[in-house]
């Protein structure tokens, strides 16, 4: 009998000590992060020296007690990227107060992008040089668009990417999700893995789920980094699939580098946009 107490005992140990490998799926998600931009959440209006014209959101969520600035997989830096701004007057973002989707009074960041104002005119809120990016991460949020911008032919807008290491110099991997219209002006859903912008690895089209327009909708993202067959990515809207890929979501081993949170970019202008109700996970939650 003492045999077996010790042989159980030390299966017990092996399996409490046995470490999570890097693309293995979490068990049981844990919630990283959550904020609605809640009172003593701001926009610092201090742009430090020598940042690349960041503007940091700081303070403690009084809601949910969560700390920005945003530091998940080890990232040491994040905030809003000002790039080709015209000195704010291209691209701008503040936290508001405005109706919640359920009626009641809610404070929500808003982003606006006015024109094309200097080179790739955009304002993501970026976390930033990440040193653990090769876990799972699933990300949801609401988020309400406006109702002019997506009513012109040949015109496209997104507001979520991230970028692995390397990316730029040819040998990375890009996630990004897109809102496309097609030659008639209607808008559609577009969602891609790709080596540069103009090589897409895949990419998936759904033309089954309505753009919803000024109201408020939640956006859900999944992903598992992987060299192999076990990759997955995963984009909802209102609990339905935009598109589901299996397969490598990286290129060459590049871990990620950055996310692009909540971003507003493309030629769709003008355009804006309300998020809120930001949730992250380390794996799809139950």
């Amino acid at each position: 009998m003492k045999k077996i107490i010790i042989i159980f005992g030390l299966i017990l140990l092996a399996v409490s000590c046995k470490k999570q490998s890097p693309n293995e799926i979490p068990e049981i998600p844990t919630l990283l992060f959550t904020s609605g931009f809640e009172e003593n959440v701001y926009i610092d209006s201090i742009v430090l020296e020598n940042s690349e014209d960041y503007a940091i959101i700081r303070g403690t969520d009084a809601e949910t007690g969560y700390t920005w600035p945003l530091d998940i997989l080890g990232a040491k830096n994040s905030g809003l990227h000002y790039i080709g701004d015209d000195n704010k007057k291209a691209v701008n973002a503040e936290i508001q107060t405005v109706l919640a989707y359920n009626g009641d009074s809610t404070r929500a960041l808003y982003q606006e992008e006015n024109y094309i104002g200097g080179d790739s005119t955009q304002c993501p809120y970026e976390i930033l040089d990440i040193t653990d990016g090769t876990k799972d991460l699933y990300i949801k949020y609401r988020i309400k668009l406006d109702s002019i911008s997506l009513t012109k032919p040949n015109t496209w807008r997104t507001f979520f990417e991230w970028k692995t290491k390397d990316y730029a110099k040819g040998s990375g991997f890009r996630l990004i999700s897109f809102i496309y219209t097609d030659e008639y002006g209607k808008p559609y859903w577009h969602w891609q893995g790709d080596k540069n912008p103009e090589s897409p690895i895949w990419e998936i089209d759904n033309f089954n789920i309505p753009i919803p327009t000024n109201e408020w909708f939640l956006s859900e993202f999944y992903w598992h980094w992987s060299e192999g067959d076990d990759g997955r990515v995963l984009w909802k809207i209102n609990g339905k699939s935009v598109g589901e890929h299996f397969g490598p979501t990286t290129r060459k081993g590049k871990p990620i580098d950055f996310i692009m949170l909540m971003q507003i970019y493309g030629n769709a202008n003008p355009k804006y946009q309300w998020i809120d109700d930001l949730e992250i996970w380390n794996g799809i939650p139950k």
